[in-house]
């Protein structure tokens, strides 16, 4: 799959864009830790060249906090196109400036920065509403511009799909439109409660804004990773009067229970998820989202079969689920990494039931990413921190990659350390080692 899809977008040849994707090492040969793609369940921490400064508007962030995101594991199974072998995976990351372009006056060298996890121009339409997610000249990926008729904007680590730009999951990152894409960290705020601003807080604070939750709203979420798990707590933040989260995962369900205080429903135990939410909410769902519960693992044989056969690449069942069960003129939304095509689905309760069905998106994380920091994490109104279960050092990222896929020892989000990270803020884990995790 991915030799056919590099091979088609080689043919067709890229779009033109206003940024350089590859970067150039620095002139003494120094080089870094980075976590870099081969092939499926193939990723290996390499050495490689410490980026420089390759644009006049670049920023080089030296990391101090990286993570993986479920959405990685998209990746980690090969089930993203366009992904080549040395691709330097992560999207998600923080650090200290240290080198500005010949552009930037927005940021000096030692300054703490998270990183957007989208890279935008910060000129084209849509970058000027802040909706950086749909930048148009940062992408040159000729085959999504093929599959959809339109390009997002590029991504950190994604693969060629999304632009090619080497990733975060390194000591360094060259950060492209570094004056667009960075927001400043104050020092009073520590590594643990900023580095999610980049990506699964917008990303989870987006599907419930977009998705309209108000007050005395009755939300449904399914999966419940850490995009889930925080998107029931905005939720609740939002004024929600019930949130039930769908999963099959015992840590995650206890852990939303216990952390959130949200009910929650077993698909493993309750397989007719359609019929357990009617009797819990008999009129129906306000809202439901679909946060990443099933579409990489089918439930049935048929779509098991499918996917198998490439039939198709996501399949439709929990979006059916959502649509059997949310009311008439509801809300469905959906914030999971879907990325191909899907059969069977369920249009035509989408139709008889006027429901609004909602493509969220990438998350425009420039949107909200200064409101997020401001208006609730200064002001402690949202802790990042519950969803943090372990702690590792980025020698560890190959590794971790493998636990994560298993869901080892009950891990939700993990907060990887490099050589220059601060020590743990008060109440987040401490250092492990993944071969130390339970099984």
């Amino acid at each position: 799959m991915q030799t056919a899809a590099n091979v088609v977008q080689g043919r067709m040849g890229p779009h033109p864009t206003d940024v350089t994707v590859e970067y150039k090492g620095r002139g003494d040969g120094s080089t870094m830790k980075a976590l870099a793609w081969f092939g499926a369940e193939d990723v290996r921490v390499i050495d490689a060249p410490i980026p420089d400064i390759t644009d006049p508007d670049d920023v080089i962030v030296a990391v101090t906090g990286t993570t993986i995101c479920g959405s990685d594991l998209h990746l980690y199974h090969g089930e993203i196109l366009a992904l080549q072998k040395g691709d330097i995976l992560g999207h998600e990351f923080m650090g200290k400036v240290d080198r500005v372009g010949p552009n930037v006056t927005k940021f000096k060298v030692g300054d703490r920065v998270v990183a957007s996890f989208q890279i935008a121009c910060g000129k084209c339409e849509y970058c000027q509403k802040k909706l950086s997610t749909f930048c148009d000249r940062t992408n040159r990926s000729s085959l999504q511009n093929a599959m959809y008729g339109h390009r997002d904007a590029g991504i950190f680590g994604y693969s060629h799909f999304t632009g090619g730009f080497p990733g975060g999951q390194a000591e360094y990152v060259r950060v492209p439109f570094g004056e667009v894409n960075l927001l400043h960290i104050p020092d009073s705020v520590p590594e643990e409660y900023a580095l999610y601003i980049s990506d699964v807080l917008t990303t989870s604070y987006h599907s419930i804004v977009d998705t309209g939750v108000k007050k005395g709203d009755v939300v449904g979420i399914w999966g419940l990773g850490p995009i889930g798990q925080c998107a029931a707590r905005w939720a609740l933040v939002k004024g929600a009067k019930r949130v039930i989260g769908i999963d099959r995962i015992p840590e995650r369900l206890a852990f939303a229970q216990h952390k959130s205080g949200i009910e929650t429903i077993d698909f493993s135990e309750h397989t007719d998820v359609v019929k357990r939410l009617q009797e819990m909410v008999p009129g129906g769902l306000d809202v439901a989202i679909e946060a990443g519960a099933s579409f990489r693992e089918p439930k049935s044989l048929l779509h098991k079969a499918q996917k198998t056969l490439m039939m198709e690449t996501d399949n439709p069942e929990a979006l059916n689920e959502m649509l059997m069960t949310v009311k008439k003129r509801g809300t469905c939304g959906l914030i999971a990494d879907y990325a191909g095509f899907a059969n069977g689905f369920n249009i035509g309760a989408l139709m008889e039931k006027g429901i609004r069905f909602i493509g969220c998106g990438q998350a425009p994380t420039q949107l909200y990413w200064e409101e997020i920091l401001n208006d609730y994490i200064i002001p402690s109104k949202f802790d990042p921190t519950f969803m943090i279960t372990h702690r590792v050092p980025l020698e560890d990222m190959a590794k971790l990659y493998a636990a994560f896929d298993k869901r080892q020892d009950g891990v939700v989000k993990v907060f990887v350390e490099t050589k220059i990270s601060p020590p743990p803020a008060p109440g987040c884990p401490i250092l492990s080692r993944v071969d130390d995790w339970s099984k």
